[in-house]
């Protein structure tokens, strides 16, 4: 690795250090609903119309709001609302006003097919603030792993790029259909206008185990790699890589930040079932607490030692890796419920060589 690296490297982990023992609360994903109008191959929750949990309702949700707010700055907190698909909720305004009207940031992600033009203007007359539109590959791409959803999706991106004021991406998950499009979809995106992009790849939960077709090679996996870096490079739409784990010599590169998992350090959830979380990735069960039983603030506070202090997830291939004081045992989404490693993007490129 450069030295600029190292320096980069070095400085993330003494960060680490400083949220492990302050955990300044920044994101928190209100996981709103389990249901979908998609049915989607590589779906990590296995969503569906009719959830077998149902919604949770808004008036259960608030008084996390305010504990929250009684806890910390409101305005330094960005509450994602996700589901399933969030907007498949009739209240789905009304649960942005009242996270709005408490000074919090409000999100989403959605697949796009309800953000019409009216859901639209009505979500920004609630105050929202950021968006992510997924969008997998061109029609064919896209229309296999998501239903027939690209001229929903489409819809929704082009009407996006015509609203000012508004941060929001495009997402999108490489798998074996769509990996060797990305340029022509690259493309596609900068015509429509699209700024900002994002790629996630998929790791084997929910209906994702089913289709083996949803994973990339190693080779692949460091193609995909050394494209992002080459379109960052172009500067024509900012690509980036998710914060799906330690990258090794393209950290820096693949992504404007260093790798880190923020899951308990400054990012929490609250799952559709009340339980309390890290981010919305995790499957595995690591939940701390449950608002129906315990105060938010009091779980965010005096629990999360497991995210916090990592130390213990040295085993097994962490314990001998020589990335370990920068990776710290990966993100928690990787892990299985007794801590073990399902996935290492690190040990993928390592492979690939």
């Amino acid at each position: 690795m450069k030295t600029s690296q190292l320096i980069q490297l070095e400085n993330t982990r003494r960060e680490r250090r400083w949220l492990e023992k302050n955990h300044p609360l920044r994101q928190l994903f209100w996981e709103c609903t389990l249901r979908c109008n998609l049915a989607c191959r590589h779906c990590g929750s296995d969503c569906r119309k009719e959830a077998l949990t149902p919604d949770m309702p808004l008036d259960h949700f608030l008084p996390v709001l305010d504990d929250v707010a009684a806890m910390t700055q409101p305005s330094k907190v960005l509450i994602n609302t996700v589901g399933g698909e969030p907007l498949v909720r009739e209240d789905i305004v009304e649960c942005g006003k009242a996270i709005t009207s408490r000074g919090f940031l409000w999100g989403f992600v959605t697949n796009g097919v309800l953000l019409t033009q009216d859901m639209l203007d009505a979500v920004l007359d609630a105050g929202l603030d950021t968006v992510a539109v997924s969008l997998d590959g061109l029609e064919p791409e896209h229309n296999w792993l998501r239903g027939n959803s690209f001229t929903g999706a489409m819809n929704a991106i082009n009407r996006l790029v015509n609203t000012p004021d508004l941060l929001w991406d495009v997402i999108t998950c490489v798998n074996q259909r769509n990996f060797s499009t990305l340029p022509q979809l690259k493309q596609y995106l900068i015509d429509a206008g699209v700024k900002k992009w994002r790629l996630f790849t998929i790791f084997p939960q929910g209906r994702a185990k089913l289709n083996p077709e949803l994973f990339l090679s190693p080779e692949q996996y460091k193609s995909m790699m050394d494209f992002i870096v080459a379109t960052r490079q172009e500067d024509e739409i900012n690509l980036s890589y998710s914060c799906e784990g330690f990258l090794g010599e393209y950290e820096g590169k693949a992504r404007k930040h260093i790798y880190r998992c923020d899951s308990g350090l400054m990012t929490a959830s609250v799952l559709a079932n009340g339980d309390i979380s890290g981010c919305m990735s995790i499957r595995s069960h690591y939940a701390q607490g449950n608002i129906y039983h315990d105060k938010f603030s009091d779980v965010w506070n005096n629990r999360f030692e497991q995210m916090r202090n990592r130390r213990w997830m040295k085993r097994d291939q962490c314990k001998r890796c020589k990335m370990w004081d920068w990776c710290a045992g990966g993100p928690f989404h990787l892990r299985g419920d007794n801590g073990e490693m399902l996935h290492c993007n690190y040990l993928t490129l390592c492979e690939a060589k």
